[in-house]
């Protein structure tokens, strides 16, 4: 009987450690929403929250690009440059990217002038 009880207790065990496990790691890239359009506006937000600081490391960007007279563009620290629409596209676009630390404007190239916004990565 004690066998088996030994037994019982050590699956028992390893089963606690692997979901232990599985629950401590890293539920994924975290994902930032933006969209451009269709009016004069453009957003990027995290959890349905306007995006003003972000920690450094990967994010995964889905731009919704409701307009084809606008695009959503994003520039950063030391030469960072990415487009991720283009006018005149119009639809959904995913990427990942790394943004490290520093300040960022996201905006659309036709209208950068009225449609923008900044934020920081520390």
């Amino acid at each position: 009987m004690s066998r088996a009880i030994l037994a019982v207790t050590a699956a028992t065990a390893v089963a606690l450690a692997i979901v232990g496990a599985a629950l401590s790691r890293p539920t994924g890239t975290p994902t930032l929403s933006g969209t451009d359009g269709p009016g004069f506006t453009i957003t990027l937000k995290h959890s349905g929250t306007l995006v003003k600081t972000l920690k450094a490391g990967s994010y995964k960007f889905v731009i919704s690009d409701k307009s084809a007279i606008h695009a959503f563009s994003l520039d950063g620290p030391h030469g960072f440059a990415k487009d991720f629409t283009k006018i005149p596209f119009v639809g959904k676009k995913t990427l990942v990217v790394t943004l490290k630390a520093g300040k960022y404007k996201y905006y659309c190239p036709n209208h950068e002038s009225t449609m923008f916004a900044h934020f920081t990565v520390k």
